[in-house]
């Protein structure tokens, strides 16, 4: 793990300032209500979650281009919203950390949008706003149209997929062609409906639950000999299996694999950690790491981003620290 120092990697979060990411998916608005529990509903067996605060923050891709702004790279969000305040209020959050909106296409279905209600800090329940059918043929041309000016001035490109069907296989083509002709890198962060039509990415970073739900069968990942063969079948170049509490395992098609172990101190909340790695995985590509470097530094970051609170952001300091306090640990 700490082949990488802290030259190189101080070197690299140096570098990812004001490389341009342009993240293409699905973006989401999250909302906290949270409050105190003291009586039951006469009305239905539920408990009654009296609000005392509501927070707003911004999730899925959105999350990602929130991450790689958290290192001072400029991000542009390729995605879908509605019509609504939820919109207005996402377009918002973008524009004040510094992210490119122009990309946003506006479509007649609702801003997909989260709403988590807390007591304290127990979930309660969660309710979703959303439309998640495929993208019309019009629609889909609007997409391409952002998706193209995006990517021509990219230094690295996400696909960051919910299926909420906006990765169709004309935009993630477009997307990896546009991309490897200008031969920058490209990390997705697959889900099951179109998880073979990624060929041509630099990095593939599925869960564990997302490969074996592709595969329709269980993985071996205590032997990762067995995994270049799934690598050559995706047709990418890398294949990032995280693993949650284990880690992460990084092979290549020729059959080199780096295992990644976690470096959390507290897990707090694991919501948002996906979008953490994927973001600095090609931030730090972006800004010139190899995959693997670009592998452990983003575990380094996820390891900092569950002890936070939801889908929260992971400052290039924030890096540093966790780096040092694994080194001192390793030493002592």
């Amino acid at each position: 793990m700490l082949s990488l120092t802290r030259p190189r990697l101080e070197a690299l979060l140096a570098a990812a300032r004001g490389k341009r990411i342009a993240i293409v998916g699905d973006a989401m608005l999250d909302v906290y209500l949270k409050g105190d529990v003291d009586r039951i509903s006469p009305e239905a067996p539920v408990p009654v979650v009296r609000v005392r605060e509501r927070k707003l923050a911004l999730g899925g891709a959105a999350n990602v281009a929130q991450n790689a702004a958290a290192l001072e790279a400029k991000a542009e969000l390729v995605a879908v919203v509605g019509r609504d305040i939820n919109a207005t209020s996402l377009r918002s959050m973008l524009a004040s950390i510094g992210a490119e909106t122009r990309a946003l296409v506006e479509v007649a279905r609702p801003t997909t949008t989260k709403t988590r209600v807390l007591a304290r800090v127990q979930q309660v329940v969660r309710f979703d706003e959303e439309d998640d059918a495929d993208l019309d043929a019009s629609e889909v041309a609007r997409v391409l149209g952002a998706l193209r000016r995006a990517v021509a001035e990219a230094d690295a490109v996400v696909l960051e997929d919910y299926n909420k069907g906006v990765l169709l296989p004309p935009v993630i083509t477009a997307a990896i062609e546009g991309a490897r002709a200008r031969r920058v890198p490209v990390v997705v962060d697959p889900k099951f409906r179109n998880f073979f039509a990624y060929k041509g990415a630099t990095v593939f970073k599925p869960n564990r639950r997302e490969l074996e739900s592709a595969l329709g069968a269980t993985m071996d990942v205590d032997h990762p000999e067995t995994l270049p063969a799934m690598v050559e079948r995706l047709g990418v170049e890398h294949l990032l299996l995280t693993l949650g509490e284990r880690g992460m395992v990084l092979v290549g098609a020729k059959g080199a694999a780096l295992r990644v172990p976690t470096t959390a101190r507290e897990v707090y909340d694991v919501v948002g950690a996906g979008d953490t790695v994927t973001a600095y995985l090609a931030t730090m590509l972006a800004a010139g790491a190899t995959v693997d470097e670009a592998a452990i530094i983003a575990n380094f970051a996820a390891g900092v981003e569950v002890g936070k609170l939801g889908a929260a952001t992971v400052t290039g300091p924030e890096v540093l620290e966790a780096f040092d306090a694994y080194a001192a640990h390793a030493a002592g």
